[in-house]
């Protein structure tokens, strides 16, 4: 298995000879690997067993060095990065002819964000690459907010694991480009809120397309999914329609007396969305790892990270 350890220059030296290295972020653990080395991406693409379409995002600690990864930046882009960089925002820029084709899919545009994990920034301040880091988990599956569950997954096919502690947002980013006019686009909800985006560039537009031929990461239709069975609806309900069966149970804050405790999990007693938000996707792994047939949940409010929430469910659900 991967080491673990919080020794961020033998982080560094191992990425600097091309090797990939799993690291902490605020949203998620991302599979990291110089974006720049055609090499390290595939190998990113292999361990993860992603398809090549699907493009990955360019992490890195400075706005001057987005700079140099992308042909300008926008008005409405420079405001958002000045009021949320660093944090969970992915930006989609026309890319610089230098930036691997197979980093953005064959896309034109590039995927960049600049993480707020305290040691990743470390990190990333000693390269004059960035790094490719799309979630360190087996395509398709639950997310990782731990280094256990990096290790638990990829362990044996990555040398080091940088431990940054549990995520603090636990979903991933939100990810916003622009179409005609410079009109933002989001095309991911994540981490920021749409209300706290609008609040800086105005009305947003929403293009949460799950498609087979993505036009940025994490668009895929299945996808943040556990092996067992995701059922959405009205938990009542479901609770007695399937009462003949093994049942988990991922709500807000509600609890069913039929359903053993050790089968439920209440994301968050004090229907805190950030909280919920901070702890699904744990709550999808653990859930997994049970005796049960299925797993139910609900739809959360759709405001906040409650948006995100449900999207991640939704994919989770599609398989």
């Amino acid at each position: 298995m991967a080491v673990i350890g919080t020794d961020i220059d033998k982080a560094a030296e191992l990425l600097s000879e091309g090797k990939l290295v799993a690291i902490p972020t605020e949203t998620v653990y991302g599979l990291a690997g110089n974006a720049l080395n055609e090499s390290a991406i595939l190998d990113i693409f292999s361990v993860k067993r992603r398809p090549k379409f699907d493009p990955l995002i360019a992490h890195t600690d400075s706005l001057e060095k987005v700079k140099s990864y992308v042909t300008h930046i926008p008005e409405p882009a420079m405001k958002l990065a000045d009021a949320f960089w660093p944090g969970p925002l992915t930006i989609l820029l026309e890319k610089q002819p230098h930036m691997p084709d197979l980093l953005t899919s064959g896309l034109p545009a590039v995927a960049v964000r600049m993480p707020r994990h305290e040691l990743t920034k470390q990190l990333l301040s000693k390269f004059d690459f960035p790094l490719a880091a799309p979630s360190a988990n087996p395509f398709g599956y639950v997310s990782p907010t731990t280094a256990q569950h990096v290790n638990d997954q990829l362990g044996d096919k990555i040398p080091y694991i940088l431990d940054g502690g549990p995520c603090s947002i636990g979903i991933e980013s939100t990810i916003i480009g622009f179409g005609e006019n410079e009109r933002p686009i989001i095309y991911r909800l994540g981490g920021k809120k749409v209300e706290d985006i609008e609040a800086v560039v105005g009305k947003v537009k929403l293009k949460i397309i799950h498609s087979s031929d993505p036009m940025a990461p994490g668009m895929l239709k299945s996808h943040y999914a556990p092996s067992k069975r995701l059922i959405i609806g009205k938990l009542d309900l479901l609770v007695s329609r399937f009462e003949h069966k093994k049942i988990g149970i991922i709500s807000f804050s509600k609890t069913f007396e039929q359903v053993p405790a050790e089968n439920q999990i209440a994301l968050s007693q004090s229907k805190d969305l950030n909280e919920a938000a901070r702890n699904l996707f744990s709550a999808l792994r653990l859930m997994d790892q049970k005796d049960i047939d299925l797993i139910l949940t609900e739809k959360f409010p759709e405001e906040g990270l409650g948006q995100a929430i449900n999207d991640r469910l939704n994919r989770a659900a599609s398989r």
